[in-house]
């Protein structure tokens, strides 16, 4: 297959690409577009058949549910059988944002995208192009993130076609993701809402709306029939195993660079996912890839992919990451984290 590759300027982009994109998953293709979040491989989410050809070109296990994508909030009530008041909250507050909330399914709503449970989750992303490309198409889209599955998720279309080309119709590219890790998923259907996965919408911006909110428990890694994407199986992980690093943080510096220390003796080439503060202390000989400085969060949310991914061109025999506070947009960038290396923590 030959995959298309459209170039979009992300502040005025041509109308005549996103139709012809907009077709191609009319007529059941699968096109890799951008969102504020990660960059997204959608389907027609109403057409089974469509949607499991995502699975096929990610190598995912069909069993893992997918978000479904609308263009606007009044498109909930076509997927979802019943809107819990907390749902609605907050839709009210973050819609259109990285945020995903999980509902009771319509019938109409496909096995091949809830795994054969009986709730949808559904999700109206911020970015003007990803609604664009929805509205023309005329139908909800199916989309995970546009990687091969357990990689790290794509934040620039090069990213996208390193894993994809030749598996997919056709690559969107409009430039870096701003926020850099998928979107916050709530499940609204428990008496009490459940995070089911952090994202762009913190913990602390969902209690200022809910009041209450669980988390569930597969975030650390507990056995659990997935409600959502990336609760189930390894996700991020870069080419070399990965470690990371929690400890208190005067002392995750410390540790950190004993373990490089001690795997640069044994004679192995080292890579570390770190701040900025961190890679100006490490050994010359240690092979860093700066995610941002700890003072900014976001910063490091956003380049957190990007830092994974270029231990593609650049070969270690380990790495080692830098574990960060978990408060805000640090929830999300932690539990990527933990997974990316394989629950593999070194904790002091």
């Amino acid at each position: 297959m030959r995959t298309k590759y459209y170039k979009l300027n992300a502040a005025n982009p041509d109308p005549a690409v996103l139709a012809e994109a907009a077709a191609l998953l009319r007529q059941g293709g699968l096109v890799a577009f951008p969102t504020e979040t990660v960059y997204g491989l959608g389907a027609n989410g109403l057409d089974a058949q469509a949607v499991t050809g995502i699975f096929a070109a990610k190598g995912r296990p069909s069993d893992n549910p997918l978000i479904l994508h609308v263009d606007s909030a009044d498109k909930l009530s076509a997927l979802a059988a019943a809107i819990p008041s907390s749902a609605q909250a907050l839709i009210d507050k973050y819609w259109p944002g990285p945020l995903t909330v999980v509902v009771a399914r319509q019938p109409i709503v496909p096995d091949a995208v809830t795994g054969g449970l009986n709730t949808v989750a559904v999700r109206l992303p911020d970015s003007f192009i990803a609604r664009e490309l929805i509205r023309l198409a005329g139908v909800p889209i199916a989309a995970p993130s546009a990687n091969t599955s357990g990689r790290p998720s794509p934040t620039t279309a090069a990213a996208v076609l390193s894993d994809l080309d030749g598996k997919i119709d056709a690559i969107i590219d409009a430039g870096r993701c701003k926020i850099g890790v998928e979107s916050t998923v709530v499940d609204c259907t428990t008496p009490v809402p459940t995070l089911l996965r952090p994202g762009g919408v913190t913990y602390e911006m969902l209690l200022s709306v809910l009041g209450e909110i669980e988390v569930d428990p597969a975030l650390a890694g507990s056995a659990a029939v997935p409600k959502s994407p990336g609760m189930k199986y390894i996700h991020y992980a870069p080419a070399a195993p990965m470690f990371l690093v929690e400890a208190e943080p005067q002392q995750t510096a410390s540790v950190l660079r004993r373990e490089v220390a001690q795997a640069v003796a044994a004679g192995k080439t080292v890579g570390a996912v770190v701040s900025a503060e961190l890679a100006a202390t490490l050994p010359r000989r240690v092979i860093a890839a700066v995610y941002g400085s700890r003072a900014d969060t976001g910063v490091i949310a956003a380049n957190l992919y990007t830092a994974l991914r270029s231990f593609d061109d650049r070969v270690v025999d380990v790495i080692y990451a830098e574990g960060i506070a978990e408060q805000g947009l640090g929830l999300a960038v932690m539990n990527r984290l933990r997974k990316a290396a394989g629950y593999r923590i070194i904790r002091e």
